[in-house]
């Protein structure tokens, strides 16, 4: 590979939960009855179902990262096993907090937020995490891709809510553009299996101010995300930001995503994005 060649820098978000927690908070107090049982678009889950899974899911992190206390596990030896353990817990989660008044949940939640904003606060953000980010292929990651890895968590699942509510969505370039940083860092492991010249260069592009352009190389030893473009571009893609997170949240069916975006080049290299998954998915 070309020594010169920039790879992408760390995504800092830890500064950003105290905005997207308080943001989650308002959100909780303005819904009514109604906006509770909402259904969102995931089939599983309605609005009060998402609100306790981001009450549940602090509470464990926390335990975990800061405490060192884990819950028993089964022994996981595949990405699917993993996935269905963590779909358990969630669902366990789930079940539980949604049996609480809105009132009730929305005490705890200050308190679950406050811990998660201090914690991810107080990481080393270069030092490893308790368990790396599957769905980026890593066994082992930094705290700092942890850390992203979990804002993108709170800020898409916050997102749903107030897609099913019909409230504002928090498409701002200080809080979306680190999701979309995060979500990308998927391309390397998405496309492992797709084959292409050494040199190659497959090119998304995210449309609107809280998008960009990321860059898919294709090196001698596999895909590699770089920071200025290099090599001979094959491909580019172009996705609304609107549907982007959705596309890599399983939130829209592919046809629907295939129409709303521009390809050239290589179509094969160009429509395998949509496939990409930046969520623990079973």
């Amino acid at each position: 590979m070309d020594t010169r060649i920039e790879t992408l820098k760390p995504i800092f978000t830890a500064n950003l939960f105290p905005k997207l927690e308080a943001m989650l908070l308002d959100l909780l107090r303005s819904l009514s009855p109604e906006d509770w049982e909402t259904q969102t678009e995931s089939p599983k889950w309605k609005v009060k179902d998402i609100a306790a899974h981001l009450l549940d899911t602090p509470l464990r992190g926390v335990s975990i990262g800061r405490d060192s206390y884990l819950p028993e596990s089964p022994q996981i030896h595949s990405s699917a096993e993993l996935a269905a353990y963590i779909n358990r817990l969630n669902q366990e989660g789930v079940s539980v907090y949604r049996r609480l008044s809105p009132a009730v949940l929305i005490s705890m939640m200050e308190v679950a937020s406050k811990m998660l904003a201090e914690y991810h606060a107080a990481r080393d953000p270069f030092a490893q995490a308790p368990f790396g980010v599957s769905w980026a292929g890593e066994d082992t990651s930094a705290n700092w891709f942890d850390t992203a890895r979990e804002y993108t968590e709170r800020w898409h699942h916050q997102q749903q809510i107030r897609l099913a509510a019909n409230r504002p969505g928090i498409m701002t370039r200080e809080l979306y553009h680190p999701v979309l940083d995060c979500f990308l860092r998927a391309l390397p492991f998405t496309y492992r299996n797709l084959s292409a010249k050494p040199g190659a260069l497959v090119q998304i592009v995210i449309s609107g101010e809280c998008g960009g352009r990321w860059n898919l190389y294709r090196a001698d030893d596999g895909w590699q995300l770089i920071g200025v473009p290099s090599g001979e571009k094959t491909s580019e893609t172009t996705i609304p930001q609107e549907i982007a997170w959705r596309i890599f949240t399983k939130g829209i069916d592919r046809k629907s995503a295939e129409s709303q975006v521009r390809v050239t080049g290589d179509a094969k290299l160009c429509l395998h994005v949509l496939g990409m998954i930046s969520i623990v998915s079973g």
